[in-house]
């Protein structure tokens, strides 16, 4: 008898301890669901566990840790690359993942393109944010027409053209509300002198877009090839709205379509 009481209470103070990990830990509102979903029988965790193991796999695999992007950020941008598969958005056999990470500055390399199916980070370079976002750090974000600052979201890139950058990367903002004007703000991928090591190295900072994730004119030919067509870019930065409220970090529906999708 005392041994079931002190496995109950044992229960009951690990469900009240990870609850409140749980809220501690800087989290999307929407991806709650995912403790709930843990704790829903043994299928529910499983389903969890075996995702969260691939994440982990995955993120180890690519040696992201050691360049510098958090597994939190990582996990956000595989959750909505999953969700837009399941949409619809990305398709089945696309597996690039470009992730740009507005926390860190701009001195620092903030692009991260990964290959889920190679499990390989293939580029780690520098990038650009929009003037109006903020000097060396990505403080403000809009999807506003004019503004000149980054919008954040999940991307889908597009076709490539010449332009006034010279060769460069569409792309279509798929995140209602935050960056859904990409397109008719001409919000692309492209070469620029002021972005790269040399300039960093003089200026201490990249230089600043009109809102574009910009990266080295030496570098933008093969990254633009790389990722056109039809693959995934996540903007990623310090917003809590943006992270309450994006349909694409739901963690329940990338675990359903990961679930799914495996042999």
């Amino acid at each position: 008898m005392q041994h079931c009481v002190r496995k109950v209470m044992f229960a009951a103070f690990t469900a009240v301890f990870a609850t409140a990990l749980f809220l501690l830990t800087p989290q999307p509102a929407n991806l709650a669901n995912a403790y709930a979903y843990s704790n829903n029988g043994n299928n529910g965790e499983n389903a969890y566990a075996n995702f969260d193991n691939h994440l982990q796999n995955l993120y180890h695999e690519c040696n992201l840790s050691a360049k510098g992007l958090s597994f939190n950020t990582f996990k956000l941008a595989v959750t909505g690359f999953y969700n837009l598969k399941r949409e619809g958005q990305i398709a089945a056999h696309k597996n690039r993942v470009a992730i740009v990470d507005f926390t860190k500055p701009s001195n620092e390399k903030r692009l991260y393109i990964v290959d889920l199916a190679t499990r390989s980070l293939v580029y780690h370079t520098y990038v650009a944010h929009g003037k109006n976002s903020g000097y060396i750090y990505a403080e403000r974000f809009s999807n506003n027409p004019e503004s000149l600052q980054s919008s954040l979201g999940f991307y889908r890139t597009e076709e490539t053209y010449i332009g006034q950058h010279g060769y460069s990367l569409r792309l279509d903002g798929l995140d209602k509300g935050f960056n859904e004007n990409a397109r008719s703000r001409a919000i692309v991928m492209h070469g620029a002198a002021y972005v790269g090591e040399d300039y960093v190295k003089r200026a201490g900072r990249t230089g600043l877009s009109w809102g574009c994730p910009a990266v080295s004119e030496a570098e933008s030919g093969p990254i633009i090839d790389y990722l056109k067509s039809g693959n995934c870019m996540f903007i990623y930065g310090n917003n809590i709205n943006y992270i309450n409220s994006s349909k694409y970090l739901n963690f329940s529906g990338a675990i359903n379509y990961y679930t799914q999708s495996q042999p």
